[in-house]
């Protein structure tokens, strides 16, 4: 069982990607709906694994895995994004990012990569 931060600004999406890892036995230790809260969340909560959505207000995905991984270099972030944005997921990839989902979320695809990161 992992502590997860789920990021994303549309609280349906976070509903949606807590009820998953949450029904893989993961735990849900906070939201955030924007990159900024996100870095403050993990700075405070040091959750083992961040689902990070690209598109946000107030600071973007790709900015806040920087942030993160500039003070935490082993920080476990899975990039979420919708269809369309390839150029967006190879960005956060070279950011940092151990790997990405795409919107709308397939259940099975969310579990797999959440372990796979995971180790």
């Amino acid at each position: 069982m992992a502590r997860i931060l789920v990021v994303d600004d549309a609280k349906f999406m976070r509903l949606t990607l807590t009820k998953i890892l949450e029904e893989a036995n993961h735990e849900v230790v906070s939201e955030a709906e924007n990159g900024k809260d996100a870095v403050e969340l993990y700075n405070s909560l040091k959750p083992d694994l961040v689902t990070m959505d690209v598109t946000m207000p107030e600071m973007n995905g790709l900015d806040a895995v920087r942030e993160i991984k500039k003070d935490h270099p082993d920080a476990l972030i899975i990039m979420c994004s919708a269809m369309g944005q390839q150029k967006m997921v190879v960005e956060a990839i070279s950011a940092g990012a151990k790997d990405y989902i795409v919107k709308p979320f397939d259940e099975s695809r969310v579990i797999e990569a959440v372990n796979r990161v995971l180790g």
